[in-house]
Formats: structure tokens, C-alpha cells, sequence
């Protein structure tokens, strides 16, 4: 029954992931693309989660804190540039 669920969960990610890929794509201005990357990168990470649990391994937990990291920062990053315009001070 869990990998039913699996299957199911993964393939809403993955949908989802097309989405936002759209979303960025076609987004009509900045802070729309910025909002769907993130919404990007949290998708990303429930994915690995779930590839995690699928493989019964703790490297895909790993993974997805290292990338959790990573995307944080990029995002602050990215906004700090968009409402300053400099990143570093």
C-alpha cells in the first residue's frame, strides 16, 4: 500500500514541478518567476524525501537538507538584489 502511495505522491511532485516550470517561463513579471523557483526548490525537496523513503537510504534525506540550504540562500540572495539592488554591501 506505501508504494501505492508513493507512486501517487511522486507523480503529484513531479506534475507540480512542471507547473511551476511553466510558471517561470511565463510568469508576467520578476517576483513571480522568484516565488515559483522557490516553490520549485520546495518540490524538489519533497521529491528527494520521497525517493528517500522509496530507497530506504538517508542519503536522499541528506541530499535534500544540503538543498534546502542552498535554495534558502538563493532565494534571500535574489530578493536582497531585487529590493536593493546590490547583494553584497
Amino acid at each position: 500500500m506505501i508504494t501505492y502511495a508513493l507512486i501517487f505522491a511522486i507523480g503529484c511532485y513531479a506534475l507540480a514541478l512542471l507547473f511551476n516550470l511553466y510558471r517561470v517561463v511565463k510568469a508576467p513579471g520578476v517576483t513571480d518567476r522568484v516565488l515559483a523557483l522557490d516553490t520549485m526548490a520546495v518540490n524538489a525537496i519533497a521529491l528527494l524525501v520521497l525517493f528517500g523513503i522509496w530507497e530506504g537510504t538517508a542519503i536522499f534525506f541528506e541530499a535534500s537538507i544540503l538543498y534546502a540550504m542552498t535554495g534558502f540562500v538563493a532565494t534571500v540572495a535574489y530578493a536582497k538584489f531585487l529590493l536593493r539592488g546590490d547583494i553584497i554591501e
